[in-house]
């Protein structure tokens, strides 16, 4: 079973717009704070995942969100994360964004297991994602 990490959010004043609804954009800023959550929550924290593989991170390369309830201030939210699809230097992460218990929001991204290129460092290229990395997010490894 993939491993999933949650993190509860307190919508606070300057996330919402002047609607009195969170400004679209902060969603995704919170689900690029839980996908590096969800690294953290597999034994993988960003600091020590940059150092041990030689990435310089995973740019993302498509994301989208479906919007289902509005949040407000002072909502707390609960962000289910998990990644999954994993290809050789792609992979998927799926948010599920709860509001008392409500699915309010499902954000998706796939992102590239990057370095920078030997051949030109101020080009990046994309990397074969470690088989350890995968397992751990997969919950075939142990963190």
């Amino acid at each position: 079973m993939p491993v999933t990490s949650t993190r509860v959010i307190t919508v606070e004043w300057g996330d919402c717009d002047p609607a009195g609804i969170v400004f679209f954009p902060r969603y995704f800023a919170w689900f690029d704070a839980c996908t590096q959550g969800l690294f953290a929550r597999a034994g993988l924290p960003m600091p020590e995942l940059l150092r041990r593989y030689g990435t310089i991170g995973f740019p993302m390369v498509d994301t989208r969100a479906r919007f289902l309830v509005p949040s407000r201030f002072g909502d707390e939210l609960a962000v289910e994360t998990e990644a999954g699809g994993f290809g050789r230097s792609s992979f998927e992460v799926r948010h599920r964004l709860l509001k008392a218990g409500t699915l309010a929001v499902e954000g998706y991204e796939k992102r590239v297991w990057t370095a920078l290129d030997p051949d030109d460092p101020s080009r990046l290229k994309s990397r074969p994602i470690p088989p350890e990395v995968v397992a751990l997010l997969s919950g075939d490894g142990t963190p």
